[in-house]
């Protein structure tokens, strides 16, 4: 308490008091001195057991904050029937569990990072393994269509790469929250002609069968680059799960509540324990032949989530997957 400037001013201020007090009394006779002696030293006694007491809690709360500095778990104050040092608990403790909240999800967001490097450096070295298996084989064949054919490959393989690098930096921009969404009118049907250009070829060589149910008028509100970008990534999952003489069904209705995009594919469907996992980032189901990533759908659902919609999987009736987005009106 005494390293305290303002209790020592205090207890200078009550000493001279006190003295002038007793000096007085004394003046006036002597009983009135020995009160007077007697007041200072009870009003004394009586100040120095609280303020000490009130210096002890407060030494209490500063304890507890340096323990939350350091990462402490299971921390309490207890409480205060005081006024001041009652609200500054209060007030304290509600900090304490904001830190510790915040603490919680920086931790998690570590790990999070931690395991999302871990699975990017384990989706870049399948392929580049691959990659340094083929050239090897280039380099020591002499047969001149066998070269052509370790060529191609190694030319898809790097088309490959460039399409994963390209959809994590997207992801990363979206998890960085920089992504600007516009928001204008867009015609569904014009959306989904955007969106089917890039595989109109692969789909004609696998003879895929495409049927198309859109209404001319109905409208959305969205961004269109990037919501073409989610229904391209739909349709390779598709297209992939479909593969020679399948059959692709888009179709769009609106209510007065929401509008809807469906894409069904013709494919084996999609498996019942991969349903709830369908859309997390680097998941690529139970089967271990799987080709993809796991980051297409992800990226899917980050950018219709993000301009308001919603997306979901399940397996049609009449086979195959089929997914619906939703905007609400």
């Amino acid at each position: 308490m005494l390293r305290n400037r303002e209790f020592r001013q205090f207890a200078i201020l009550f000493s001279l008091m006190a003295a002038v007090t007793i000096m007085l009394g004394f003046a006036i006779n002597s009983t009135a001195g020995i009160l007077a002696i007697a007041s200072a030293a009870f009003y004394g006694t009586v100040f120095f057991a609280f303020t000490k007491a009130r210096y002890k809690s407060i030494a209490r709360i500063s304890n507890q904050i340096d323990l939350v500095l350091h990462n402490a778990d299971h921390l309490y104050i207890g409480e205060s029937d005081e006024g001041e040092l009652s609200i500054l608990h209060s007030e304290i403790t509600k900090m304490m569990l904001r830190i510790r909240e915040q603490n919680d999800a920086l931790r998690k967001e570590k790990e999070h990072l931690a395991d999302s490097l871990a699975d990017i450096a384990h989706q870049l070295r399948t392929p580049l393994t691959s990659a340094n298996l083929i050239l090897s084989l280039l380099a020591n064949n002499p047969d001149e269509n066998e070269r052509k054919a370790f060529v191609r490959e190694t030319e898809e393989l790097l088309v490959r790469m460039d399409w994963l690098i390209t959809s994590l930096l997207k992801l990363s921009r979206l998890d960085a929250g920089i992504v600007v969404f516009q928001r204008e009118q867009l015609d569904v049907n014009n959306l989904i002609c955007t969106a089917l250009r890039p595989f109109l070829i692969p789909m004609e060589l696998h003879d895929i069968d495409l049927q198309i149910d859109v209404s001319k008028g109905i409208l959305i509100q969205g961004d269109s680059g990037w919501l073409s970008e989610a229904i391209q990534n739909i349709l390779k999952n598709c297209i992939e799960s479909t593969g020679e003489n399948g059959k692709i069904e888009i179709a769009s209705r609106s209510n007065p509540l929401f509008t809807e995009i469906t894409i069904h594919d013709s494919g084996a469907g999609i498996e019942k324990e991969d349903l709830p996992c369908l859309f997390d980032r680097f998941y690529r189901g139970k089967n271990p032949n799987a080709a993809g990533y796991g980051i297409g759908l992800a990226l899917c659902r980050m950018i219709i989530t993000r301009q308001g919609g919603t997306i979901t999987a399940k397996n049609h009736a009449q086979g195959g997957a089929i997914f619906s987005i939703r905007f609400p009106k």
